[in-house]
């Protein structure tokens, strides 16, 4: 019982596990002294050791249970022993009695070593508390669903109060002037500004709409590539929410006309988040986007992208090219950048020179030197580029090739012996080589710097707590190459309190990679069609989205709605 009082050192004990390396180790002793956090979240976000490693050896340590509260059912009676503020001011939950013991209570907690949450919540319960671990995250999300709601409307009718106190001060000013007082920690609408974002990264959230109806805001997250409405408030609201975020993100408080972009950053669960704003003026007053990610969100290992095996060798193989054009290709939030991250990271060692031109930069990577795209002071895509190459760069990245320019300046230095990394927004492999042509670079040119290009989007994957099983129909079979004449079975969403009632939770990558053969390097230099180039890769062995997407199908990853939805256009 009193294993949990005792001090324990985690790296050493990873280290002995052969969980960790010595190097590790030292690295994140090195950048925990930066970061100020606990050295098991440094080992975590610097992808040493995963998450659940980490916890089942500090339950082992500590000779204490795992609690997982996003599928555990709790007593209100039992949470309701300790109060809203030292459940949020200590991150612990209630979650039961040890043993039916009634004097001994279970408290889930981030930091089970913590002895003044224990002390305090044995003083209020009057009971001994047993401590288990959780995941801060998954605190945060209970304790949210839990009070989130009374919360919120404590906040709004402090906002209408405030109001109401400001009669005599005109609406422009007493907007301006809530959103002002950034240092009044208990301001109303700042505080649920903040909770509004909070709120959105538990949620996973990839991106937040502020939206002025004719009598009401509207407030949508996208999570798993889907808007879903999450709340309504009055329109007076809009002014000080709006001004507020303008503050936030470094934008013109004054200017309403025209739209206006900005950042902030975030900590949120001792995480940090880079937060893009974008402010449009529309007929019915200014609507905000927020584009969240995760400072340590893109960088991450290959095995974690969701290539399958053959996918993972043709990745390793394009990557080994000394020099040459790598293009990622996809819609807008279907992955690009987290691929070309995962990209540079592989090939991050000390004996390259690594340069990166980017709008903007989403992450940071020790060793690389990035380059941030500023057209008012002229460091546009192409601009920066012939700097570069007066850099003596190994490795060129550029963030997207958008004209024609960059894409020949681009092709240029891949064909004098560098190797360039770059995304480009198009339906496939083989409709990126019709795209070069398009943008004016000649066939041969393309043809002799090209060695690879990843077409890829994200499907949702189903809840694990509550997809249900159904009979392939003959349509479905058709479209997933199966006989007509068996029986399969495969997975549908349905809908759970976990999953928000969408039926599905977090999302994978499907991969189509196309290797460069010297048979595609012919078809590509004598101007063949994208069918042409499709059936030579297919050939050659590219899997195409459609075919990975079934995969996921068949496996229950995913749902045969899912896979027509995300790969209709490519097939």
């Amino acid at each position: 019982m009193e294993n949990y009082r005792k001090k324990i050192r985690i790296g050493e004990a990873l280290l002995q596990r052969g969980m960790i390396t010595g190097e590790q180790l030292q690295k994140a002793l090195e950048d925990q002294k930066i970061r100020k956090k606990m050295l098991g979240d440094t080992l975590v976000e610097n992808g040493s050791v995963s998450r659940d490693a980490l916890n089942e050896v500090l339950c082992e340590l500590l000779n204490i249970s795992f609690a997982d509260l996003k599928n555990m059912t709790l007593d209100q009676k039992i949470v309701n022993l300790v109060d809203e503020n030292t459940m949020r001011k200590f991150k612990v939950v209630p979650v039961g009695f040890y043993e039916g013991d009634f004097n001994m209570l279970q408290v889930a907690m981030a930091d089970p070593m913590d002895i003044n949450a224990i002390n305090e919540i044995e003083i209020i319960t009057g009971k001994q508390v047993q401590p288990m671990l959780a995941n801060l995250p998954d605190i945060n999300i209970y304790l949210d669903k839990l009070f989130g709601k009374s919360q919120t409307q404590e906040l709004l009718s402090k906002f209408k109060t405030q109001q109401q106190n400001n009669s005599l001060v005109t609406e422009a000013e007493a907007a301006e002037d809530a959103a002002r007082r950034e240092e009044v920690e208990n301001s109303p609408i700042v505080l649920l500004v903040n909770k509004m974002i909070e709120n959105a990264v538990r949620e996973r959230t990839s991106d937040i709409h502020i939206e002025p109806m004719e009598t009401y805001i509207r407030v949508r997250y996208r999570i798993d590539g889907a808007l879903r409405e999450m709340a309504r408030y009055d329109v007076s609201m809009l002014n000080a929410m709006i001004a507020r975020l303008k503050i936030m993100s470094n934008m013109d408080i004054s200017e309403k006309r025209k739209p206006q972009d900005g950042r902030i950053t975030i900590m949120v669960d001792g995480g940090e988040w880079d937060i893009r704003v974008s402010n449009l003026p529309t007929c019915y007053g200014e609507k905000v986007v927020m584009r969240l990610a995760s400072k340590t969100g893109f960088k991450r290992e290959k095995s974690a992208l969701g290539m399958l095996p053959d996918d993972l060798t043709k990745f390793d193989n394009i990557l080994k090219n000394p020099n040459g054009i790598i293009l990622v290709t996809g819609p807008t939030g279907s992955g690009k950048s987290t691929t070309l991250y995962t990209a540079l990271s592989e090939l991050n060692k000390e004996d390259v020179n690594i340069i990166t031109v980017e709008d903007p930069v989403e992450a940071n990577i020790d060793g690389i030197n990035q380059v941030m795209v500023n057209v008012k002071a002229e460091m546009t895509f192409a601009n920066a580029l012939r700097s570069i190459l007066r850099q003596d760069p190994d490795i060129i990245m550029i963030g997207e090739i958008r004209d024609t320019e960059t894409a020949e300046i681009a092709v240029r230095a891949s064909i004098t012996g560098h190797l360039v990394v770059s995304t480009l927004h198009t339906n496939s492999t083989a409709s990126t080589v019709t795209r070069l042509i398009d943008m004016g670079i000649e066939p041969y040119m393309i043809a002799d710097s090209l060695v690879g290009v990843i077409a890829q989007r994200l499907v949702r994957r189903l809840c694990p707590n509550c997809k249900k099983e159904h009979l392939v129909t003959m349509e479905e079979k058709r479209e997933l190459q199966l006989r007509p004449d068996k029986e399969y079975k495969i997975y549908e969403p349905a809908g759970c309190e976990d999953c928000g009632g969408s039926g599905y939770r977090g999302r994978i990558g499907i991969y189509e990679i196309m290797t460069v053969s010297n048979r595609l390097k012919s078809i590509i230099g004598h101007g063949g069609d994208v069918d042409k180039i499709k059936e030579a890769a297919i050939a050659d062995g590219m899997t195409t989205l459609r075919a990975a997407a079934r995969r996921y199908v068949l496996d229950g990853t995913t749902s045969f709605s899912e896979m027509v939805r995300v790969t209709y256009e490519v097939e």
